[in-house]
C-alpha cells in the first residue's frame, strides 16, 4: 500500500478564516483584490525502493474581489523522456506486426526535469455571510501546458497531463468548523511521443489518449487554537481531513512504424491504462503565524 506525504509552505499576505485554508483543496473564498501569495510545495512517496518527489511553486493574485488567478510550475523525477519499456510493445511475424500493452518495471531511475506550467482561475459567484458563519460558491477553470511521458492513465493537470478542467466549489463555515465540497472534470490532451523498440531499433511513435476524469473532493477543517481571537498576530493551529476521489475512463493507445505515418489501435491489457476510481484520505495539520506565514503537513492513505 502506497503512502503519500505532502508538505506545503505558504506566504499569505492577507487574513482569512484559518480553518477554511485547506491543505490540499481550494475553498470557495478568494484571494483579496490586489493581494499576492507565494506557495512552495513538495509531494513525496515511495515507489518500491525509490523516492518520487515533486517540487512546485504557485503564484496567487486577486484580480478582483471575486476573481483569483493562480500560476503553477512543477518539476519532478516522475517521468522519463520517453514512455517506459513494456508499457507498449510489439512483435513481428512473417506477415504482420502485433502491438500490445503490458506492465512496467517500478522504481526505475528517472531524472529530475521541469514538467510544465499550469493556470488556475477561480470566480466566486455566491456569498451568503452572517455573523460567525458563511456559505460561498465558486466556479474554477484549469489549463495545463504539461507534456511529459506519463505512464499511467489517471490524468493530473498539475504535473502529468496537458489539458483542461473545470468545476464547482461549495464552502460552509460556522464558528471553528469548515467544510468544502469540490466537484469537477478533467479533459486531458493527446500525448504524442515515443516508446522504446524492444528489438533495439528507433523509438516507436506513440499516441496516448489518457482517460477523461471526474473529481469529487470533500474537505473538513477545525480551528483548535486560539479559542478566541484577540489579534491577527496569534498563531493558528488547525486540523483537517480531506477525501480526494477520482473516476476516469480507459486510455486509448495508437502506435505505428517509424516514419510511416500510419498508426494502429493497441489493445489495452494492463491495469496501468485501464479505467478506474479511488478515494484517498489525507489527515493534516496546519500552523499559521501572524496571519501571513502558513505551514501545512498532510499524509495520504489509499
Amino acid at each position: 500500500m502506497k503512502k503519500y506525504v505532502l508538505f506545503l509552505f505558504l506566504l499569505l499576505p492577507y487574513a482569512l478564516r484559518a480553518q477554511e485554508l485547506f491543505n490540499i483543496n481550494e475553498p470557495a473564498s478568494n484571494v483579496p483584490k490586489g493581494a499576492l501569495g507565494v506557495r512552495l510545495f513538495d509531494e513525496s512517496y515511495k515507489e518500491v525502493s525509490r523516492m518520487r518527489n515533486l517540487f512546485g511553486v504557485r503564484l496567487m493574485y486577486g484580480l478582483t474581489s471575486k476573481l483569483s488567478v493562480y500560476v503553477n510550475a512543477t518539476m519532478s523525477n516522475h517521468h522519463s523522456t520517453v514512455l517506459p519499456p513494456g508499457l507498449t510493445t510489439h512483435v513481428h511475424s512473417s506477415s504482420a506486426t502485433t502491438y500490445s500493452t503490458g506492465n512496467i518495471v517500478r522504481g526505475a531511475k528517472y531524472p529530475y526535469a521541469f514538467n510544465g506550467d499550469n493556470l488556475y482561475l477561480k470566480y466566486r459567484f455566491v456569498s451568503n455571510d452572517e455573523q460567525n458563519k458563511h456559505f460561498r460558491m465558486a466556479a474554477y477553470a484549469e489549463f495545463s501546458n504539461v507534456n511529459v511521458a506519463h505512464d499511467e492513465n489517471e490524468p493530473t493537470l498539475l504535473d502529468d497531463n496537458k489539458g483542461y478542467g473545470a468545476g464547482l466549489i461549495s464552502t460552509y463555515l460556522v464558528r471553528h468548523f469548515a467544510a468544502s465540497l469540490t466537484t469537477g472534470f478533467i479533459i486531458p490532451m493527446v500525448y504524442n511521443g515515443y516508446s522504446p523498440d524492444p528489438y533495439g531499433g528507433a523509438d516507436v511513435p506513440t499516441k496516448l489518449m489518457y482517460g477523461r476524469a471526474l473529481e469529487y473532493n470533500l474537505s473538513l477543517g477545525y480551528l483548535l487554537l486560539p479559542k478566541h481571537y484577540k489579534s491577527y498576530n496569534q498563531t493558528n493551529w488547525n486540523i483537517y481531513v480531506e477525501l480526494m476521489g477520482k473516476a476516469y475512463e480507459p486510455a486509448k493507445v495508437y502506435q505505428g512504424a517509424y516514419g510511416s505515418g500510419e498508426m494502429v489501435s493497441v489493445p489495452i491489457k494492463t491495469p496501468l491504462l485501464e479505467g478506474g476510481n479511488y478515494i484517498e484520505c489525507y489527515p493534516g495539520l496546519q500552523c499559521i503565524i501572524k496571519s501571513n506565514v502558513r505551514i501545512d503537513v498532510s499524509v495520504g492513505f489509499p
